[in-house]
């Protein structure tokens, strides 16, 4: 098998005090905020929400941790042990990542057995979660048996959630098995604003970019655009923002405020964060000037989707 790809030991005992569960050596999972709140039925996130994503059967977990080409300003993950932009030595097989994801799941959520607020049927429903969010930490298209991984999801009955920063377009169009919903992140308008706020590693990361919203509406799967909304730094230029969603022609787009915190907070501001209102009065007008219109919102999340039509089955149904 060869000498496999690891990330640094400073970085995984790192990642270990912030209650991420290592299900590989580049792979990982970390309970999601919105999975506690759902098991004490305190509220749920607006995945579930908007799209039926139930959250208590959420495993958020990744296959690339420490792998990115991009340091994005308003990102709340560690950038101070970059594994690198390629996985260059054998990888944590697929059957294996999900195995033993689930299995983090379990050993997270061991906890709240001894909690007497937990919704007890819906803990015991989580020791198999069915939705898989790729989307931790680093990015997922790194890996280079992305596509098996997805299969094997589907395979085993399993939903599946990827996030892309879109760095790379061949990934995205040689995926043979596409995810359940397809999210792309975008977060200027202009090459200018990418480097600043992206810093892709790349030197054709906006093209990189570009390329892959232009295949989005060959993609037949559900697309969505996720734009990160910072006050005071890309608040601004609807009009641009508005002629890249034309482009895509995602089914959805969300526009979600910039949470402070994370390692976000070494780079932005407490005053970055837009409340609710700000990214609803910025999103009606991309919508006025993209065709698109508001559908959904969830106040607590400050995100807002926007969609050309409600479609009948946004909310997705599962067993």
């Amino acid at each position: 098998m060869g000498e496999i790809t690891k990330i640094s030991p400073e970085l995984k005992i790192l990642l270990e005090k912030q209650h991420y569960c290592f299900s590989g050596e580049h792979s990982a999972v970390k309970i999601c905020t919105w999975t506690k709140k759902s098991l004490l039925d305190e509220n749920v996130c607006y995945k579930e929400k908007f799209y039926g994503i139930r959250s208590h059967l959420c495993c958020q977990m990744t296959p690339s941790v420490g792998f990115c080409t991009n340091q994005c300003i308003h990102c709340w993950r560690e950038m101070d042990y970059a594994a690198g932009i390629k996985m260059t030595n054998a990888v944590d097989s697929p059957k294996e990542i999900i195995k033993k994801s689930i299995l983090c799941q379990r050993k997270l959520l061991n906890g709240f057995f001894g909690n007497e607020k937990v919704n007890r049927k819906k803990l015991n429903q989580a020791q198999e979660p069915m939705h898989f969010a790729i989307s931790l930490t680093g990015e997922p298209t790194i890996y280079p048996q992305l596509n098996e991984l997805i299969a094997e999801l589907h395979k085993q009955n399993k939903t599946t959630f990827l996030v892309t920063n879109g760095q790379f377009p061949e990934v995205i169009e040689s995926l043979k098995e596409l995810p359940t919903q397809l999210y792309v992140s975008v977060s200027a308008t202009n090459e200018q604003d990418f480097k600043k706020f992206n810093k892709s590693c790349f030197n054709n990361g906006w093209q990189r970019l570009n390329k892959t919203l232009e295949l989005l509406p060959k993609l037949k799967t559900r697309t969505v655009i996720r734009i990160t909304v910072m006050k005071g730094i890309n608040m601004k230029d609807e009009k641009a923002y508005a002629d890249l969603i034309k482009k895509a022609s995602p089914m959805f787009v969300e526009l979600k405020g910039y949470m402070f915190i994370g390692s976000s907070r070494k780079r932005l501001l407490e005053e970055n964060m837009p409340y609710h209102e700000d990214v609803k009065n910025f999103a009606k007008k991309i919508a006025e000037l993209s065709g698109y219109k508001i559908i959904d919102e969830k106040e607590e999340s400050r995100v807002v989707l926007l969609a050309k039509e409600d479609y009948k089955d946004r909310i997705m149904k599962f067993d």
